[in-house]
């Protein structure tokens, strides 16, 4: 057996090791939600489908192993996952402070692991993808809880995304790369935060739906801006012959859903 392919075989079974343990903290959190909050059989099925869902894509992802920054973004995913447990098995009878608590977590952690990623030099497109995926399906999940309280059209918040990736498979011009946009990265932190607060229960229902409802204009403000400017250059030669290149998410990991870059 060559050096390479043991190289490669340790590298594989590293990848296996992570994946593993991250399942096993999914489950293990799902456990302490069941401690703290009585969750149901339909909570613990969704958790750890999430759990098993997450390790298979990664294993076929094709990397070696999960850096550092990649390890965080794991640990985000957990905790989405629970979100989305709680959220299925429990609807508006969640805890709100337990919803709360989770959410924020992994909230924070979306910071972490982009600056985790640009000290140790291990940025990746895996890891951009990877973050990326996190963020839209915990945000997913809770427009769809905070819905249950405002109205289900806050779902349009988690949605949108969705729906343009939809779009990119239909026109190629939209899976044109983006500049860098501070103003964009602002608004996919804004909506999480905002729809955590929505659905806090510290703040008054008329006072929910307008953070709600302007998280919500200020989403489809950022993705109709995007859209307008890939529009506007679809033509050009660099976007007409590298569209497919940039099939779904585009090289640098830009994204109206998410904002741009890891971090």
């Amino acid at each position: 057996m060559s050096s390479q392919h043991k190289q490669d075989r340790r590298a594989t079974d590293q990848l296996k090791l992570q994946t593993g343990l991250g399942l096993a903290g999914q489950l293990l959190l799902l456990g302490v939600l069941w401690g703290v909050t009585g969750l149901g059989p339909v909570g613990w099925v969704v958790g750890a489908a999430c759990g098993v869902t997450v390790g298979a894509l990664l294993l076929r992802s094709g990397a070696p192993a999960l850096g550092p920054a990649d390890l965080v973004t794991l640990s985000r995913a957990g905790l989405a996952g629970g979100t989305a447990a709680l959220v299925a098995d429990q609807g508006t009878d969640a805890s709100l402070v337990v919803v709360a608590v989770v959410a924020t977590v992994a909230l924070v952690l979306d910071a972490v692991d982009g600056l985790v990623a640009r000290r140790t030099g291990t940025a990746s497109p895996l890891g951009a993808r990877f973050d990326m995926e996190v963020d839209a399906f915990l945000i997913l999940v809770l427009s769809a809880f905070v819905g249950l309280f405002v109205g289900m059209w806050v779902l349009a918040i988690g949605a949108i995304r969705y729906a343009f990736v939809a779009g990119q498979w239909m026109l190629p011009w939209l899976r044109g790369p983006l500049p860098p946009s501070r103003a964009r990265k602002t608004v996919a932190a804004v909506q999480g935060i905002a729809l955590v607060v929505a659905g806090s229960g510290l703040v008054p229902g008329p006072v929910a739906v307008f953070v709600a409802g302007g998280a919500l204009s200020a989403l489809v403000w950022s993705f109709g801006r995007d859209i307008s400017w890939l529009w506007h250059v679809r033509t050009l030669p660099v976007i007409a012959e590298g569209a497919l290149d940039f099939a779904v998410v585009p090289r640098s990991g830009s994204s109206p859903a998410t904002g741009g870059q890891r971090g």
